[in-house]
């Protein structure tokens, strides 16, 4: 992205290197003389011009550490939810766990969907897939204002059934739909000795952070840095290179040969720290790999294994002791001998 602007720095300072040369060994001696310029102005500069560079920079990293951190939080909370249903599974009810499974898997993928449109690249692909359309516009092929089409195969859509998929479609926030349904799911159950109002709220509560995670999500990815701020720092950078050949020139060595070279390095230093900091400034852009955080919570919650086919998880397996209780209670009470530190064994 910055190899442009690297090569047009590095040819221009070549170029102001060369017509000097040239007007020294020509014997236009003071009209080379007056085009070098002090290297004071640059040495005051470069301090306020690091301060901006280092502040956005910063910024720009909070922000992405926090969007690490908001998925890092769904990661957990999906997993923490999926736990809680399974131990209460007989009190939820199997389809009602199923529901809410299904419901937590395809949570991730709509709220990437939210804030990174994953949307078929052009309406032509549509013809060999079963597509759904999406209200909202995407881009296709740089072109603003065209149709949004989804593979109503792929996940998370083909996680949900057809009535509520058109209906969380419909839905303006459709991360959010789904916390409202698995919220009235919860709601939906009854009371139990074993689950009751507490039960319950700590479910609902685990939903509630979920829902938190999509206006942390939409607050990154809606409100960037001060646009103004963002210019000064690329017009202050821009001209402080354009002028900085005319600063060296006069203490150049190899006859000029390398002002075209060392300008066009700190250049790529200091455009490369610029860019750094436009690419996390929103971190859902590429910067997290979401669809590997999406995968993480599918596999954890509703992953099917070819032996297990009605939504068999081999994650369940630790909530049955069937078999086993026999087997604990058989072995031996020693226990094995702690390796030593920092011997071979």
């Amino acid at each position: 992205q910055i190899k442009g602007p690297i090569l047009t720095i590095t040819i221009w300072s070549s170029m102001v290197s060369l017509l000097h040369q040239v007007l020294l060994r020509n014997g236009f001696v003071k009209v080379a003389a007056n085009m070098c310029m002090s290297g004071k102005a640059h040495s005051f500069l470069v301090s306020a011009l690091g301060l901006l560079l280092v502040f956005r920079t910063n910024s720009a990293y909070q922000r992405f550490s926090e969007g690490r951190k908001i998925w890092e939080e769904i990661l957990s909370v999906s997993r923490n939810l999926s736990r809680m249903t399974n131990l209460y599974q007989r009190d939820i009810g199997l389809d009602c766990k199923k529901r809410i499974y299904r419901l937590l898997s395809s949570f991730p993928y709509l709220l990437r969907h939210h804030i990174q449109p994953q949307c078929l690249e052009c309406k032509e692909q549509t013809d060999e897939l079963n597509a759904i359309l999406l209200p909202e516009a995407s881009e296709c092929h740089g072109e603003e204002n065209e149709e949004c089409w989804v593979d109503r195969d792929s996940v998370p859509w083909s996680l949900l059934p057809d009535i509520a998929l058109r209906k969380c479609v419909e839905s303006g926030n459709r991360p959010l739909w789904i916390c409202d349904r698995m919220a009235q799911e919860f709601t939906n159950v009854a009371y139990t000795p074993n689950f009751t109002s507490r039960e319950r709220l700590g479910l609902l509560g685990h939903v509630d952070k979920l829902s938190k995670c999509v206006g942390a999500c939409e607050r990154i990815h809606q409100t960037a840095v001060p646009l103004n701020y963002a210019r000064h720092s690329l017009r202050s950078l821009t001209v402080w290179l354009w002028t900085l050949p005319f600063a060296v020139i006069s203490e150049s060595f190899w006859g000029g040969l390398l002002v075209g070279p060392t300008v066009g390095a700190i250049a790529w230093v200091l455009l490369g720290v610029y860019q750094i900091g436009c690419n996390i400034e929103d971190p859902f852009q590429g910067t997290l790999r979401l669809n590997l955080l999406c995968n993480a919570v599918y596999r954890d919650i509703l992953y099917t294994s070819n032996i297990e086919q009605q939504h068999g998880n081999p994650r369940d397996s630790a909530f049955s002791m069937e078999g086993e209780k026999e087997e604990w209670n058989s072995m031996e009470q020693t226990l094995p001998e702690l390796p030593l530190v920092g011997v071979s064994p």
